[in-house]
């Protein structure tokens, strides 16, 4: 009997090919190629399941040019890549990768948050710059985090890390916007009390979002919102790009209506709005959070491990929409 077909879509570690290689007949893309959607449709041609990083766009035109598709597997928990209504309709599972990056992600955001509020990457340029000549007593003057008022918009299992880290670690005031309010263990756990968007955004004096992408959620973070912020504040995207109106933001940025912004997420990336390249009070990381061995490792393992129960069992462990299912019968 011969192995379904599988697609791998981006580079990936050699040990994660090894083993889905064990069950089935894999065409891998470990030059790491930049596909188009023709092309993409192309290697899909005859493949029942797909391995993606998060980045190739599965939507309606993929789906009905790709009949034989069974499921696309996300080695990311992030799924804005994946149009789920559509893959429902013709009897597509999509899977992602969630838990696995919780703590990782968390540690990212704060270090980001430190970073910006510290002005650690705009004072390592000015060192390197060679125009270091003399302290002085206001040189790069940023913002305390112990103390401050933490806002983070988004209070999911990311958000609570940020969260506790900032209320045990730094003796942060921690307050939270999130669609539903979480319960009041949750809250005493991780010492966040619940406020509205505009009371946070007023209050806070550093901001972290932490909201998955959607349509309703594009564009979060806008000129009105940015308005609302101290001027003394800062601002973190560990997000998704489009949470943030990056244009707006540089206005603001430029402006000194917050202090800074640190940002590891843009609309468009890879590209990222050149109007940020152009002003000093940003720290840009091109989409790191998650990026330690282990987490990256824990990711492909879950994101194969769906790949695997659901083609070969009939069980994923972490699908996105079971509905497709019952579509697919």
């Amino acid at each position: 009997m011969s192995k379904p077909k599988v697609l791998v879509a981006r580079g990936i570690f050699p040990e994660t090919i090894a083993r889905l290689e064990e069950h089935f007949e894999v065409e891998s893309n470990q030059a790491d190629a930049l596909w188009t959607k023709a092309e993409l449709i192309a290697r899909l041609q005859g493949k029942a399941g797909m391995f993606s990083s998060g980045t190739e766009r599965i939507d309606a035109e993929v789906l009905d040019a790709c009949p034989g598709l069974k499921i696309v597997s996300n080695m990311s928990v992030g799924y804005n890549n994946l149009d789920v209504d559509a893959m429902t309709a013709r009897g597509v599972l999509g899977t992602n990768a969630p838990d696995v990056l919780t703590e990782t992600t968390a540690d990212f955001g704060f270090a980001l948050l430190m970073a910006t509020a510290r002005r650690i990457a705009e004072s390592e340029h000015f060192l390197r710059a060679g125009k270091w000549t003399k302290w002085a007593y206001d040189m790069f003057s940023g913002a305390d985090i112990h103390g401050s008022t933490l806002g983070i918009i988004g209070m999911g299992r990311i958000g609570q890390g940020i969260a506790r880290r900032g209320a045990h670690g730094f003796g942060m005031k921690v307050i939270y916007h999130n669609r539903s309010r979480l319960d009041a263990s949750m809250e005493a756990e991780c010492k966040a009390s619940y406020a509205s968007k505009e009371d946070l955004l007023k209050t806070a004096d550093h901001v972290v979002l932490v909201v998955p992408y959607s349509p309703a959620s594009h564009h979060t973070i806008g000129a009105a919102e940015i308005a609302l912020m101290k001027p003394t504040a800062t601002l973190i995207n560990i997000a998704r790009g489009g949470i943030v109106d990056d244009a707006a933001l540089a206005v603001a940025l430029r402006e000194k209506r917050i202090a800074a912004a640190g940002l590891d997420v843009f609309e468009g990336e890879p590209k990222v709005h050149p109007d940020l390249l152009t002003v000093p009070n940003v720290v840009l990381t091109p989409h790191i959070a998650s990026a330690t061995v282990p987490t990256r490792h824990a990711m492909a393992d879950l994101a194969t491990a769906n790949l695997i129960g659901f083609l070969t069992q009939g069980k994923a462990v972490s699908p996105l929409n079971p509905a497709a299912l019952a579509a697919k019968s």
